[in-house]
Parts: C-alpha cells; sequence; structure tokens
C-alpha cells in the first residue's frame, strides 16, 4: 500500500511537471508571437515617420500630382488610429508605391539627393517590414503546432488557447503588376 501511495504520488509530481513545462511553453510561444507582431507595427512606425518626408521631397517637383499627394497623406493619417490598421496601412503601401511612380516622370527628382536617400530609406523599411511579417508568421506556425498536435492541444483546450492567424497578403497585392513603358 505505501509503495503504490509513493508510485502515485511519483506519477503525479511527473505529470505536474510536464504540464508546467507544457503551459510555460505555451507562454513562451504567445511572447513570441506578440513580439514578433510589435516589430511589425515598429517598422510601419518608421515608414509612418519617413512618408511626410517624402512627400515633400516629391512636391516640389510634382506640384500639379496633388491628387497622388493628398491620397498618401490622407492614409498616412488615418492608418495609426484606425481599428483597421492594417488595412490602411496597406494603403499606405499602395499610396507610396503611386508616389513613387509619379517620381519617375521627373528626371529632375530622380536625381534629387534628397529624394533618393528617402528613396533608400523607404526600400530598407520595406524590407524590415516584410522580414517582420515572416518573423510573425514564423512566431504563429510555432503557436499552432502547439495548439493543434498532441499533448499541446489538450491544454489548449483547458487554456482557451486557440490558433492564430498568419499576416497575409490581400488579393489585390497577389496580382502581377503591369508595367509600360
Amino acid at each position: 500500500m505505501i509503495a503504490t501511495m509513493k508510485e502515485f504520488l511519483i506519477v503525479l509530481a511527473i505529470l505536474l511537471v510536464l504540464g508546467v513545462i507544457i503551459y510555460n511553453g505555451f507562454i513562451s510561444r504567445r511572447n513570441a508571437m506578440r513580439n514578433a507582431f510589435a516589430s511589425i507595427d515598429v517598422q510601419l512606425r518608421k515608414r509612418w515617420d519617413l512618408i511626410p518626408n517624402l512627400v515633400e521631397t516629391v512636391k516640389g517637383f510634382a506640384k500639379h500630382e496633388k491628387e497622388v499627394l493628398a491620397s498618401v497623406i490622407a492614409a498616412r493619417n488615418a492608418a495609426p488610429g484606425s481599428g483597421e490598421r492594417f488595412a490602411k496601412e496597406d494603403e499606405v503601401s499602395a499610396g507610396v508605391g503611386r508616389l513613387l511612380a509619379v517620381a519617375e516622370r521627373y528626371p529632375d527628382l530622380k536625381s534629387n539627393e534628397q529624394f533618393l536617400l528617402l528613396q533608400r530609406n523607404l526600400t530598407e523599411v520595406e524590407s524590415q517590414i516584410s522580414a517582420s511579417r515572416r518573423a510573425f508568421n514564423s512566431a504563429v506556425t510555432d503557436w499552432n503546432e502547439g495548439v493543434e498536435a498532441f499533448p499541446g492541444l489538450l491544454f489548449a483546450k483547458a487554456f482557451n488557447f486557440e490558433r492564430a492567424d498568419w499576416f497575409e497578403a490581400r488579393v489585390s497585392e497577389r496580382e502581377n503588376v503591369e508595367v509600360s513603358l
């Protein structure tokens, strides 16, 4: 009887330790996912801060392109406080793309040092946003594997841990870009 009680306590202790390890793994994965999401946000804010300088530089060369300039600024101003934050950031991306396309029409602008520096910085920020999105998707994949695989799925159900969504491109971003020269 004593041996059976000892064995029971040992098995219970092992199960408790395994439960703590699995639960802490979920917490670690969730924090990694949140950190990766915050990294996307940091890069978007860098881009957000860079846009007014880019617009002002282009504005000096392309005075009659007011519609494009206004749409970029409007999208930029709507993005930070919006409930649909990433939808607005997509509008900012599209606007910046249009702004850079407008710049192609102005040879003096394309050779302007300030514009070239801003364009290079914007390209770097866009690359960092892309890398941050990949890191986020990797963290989400790790999280989802924990939620869906045994024995994690038992804990996931017990603690209401649910699958997370990947950061995916919108359908419009997946289409081929038409360039005419």
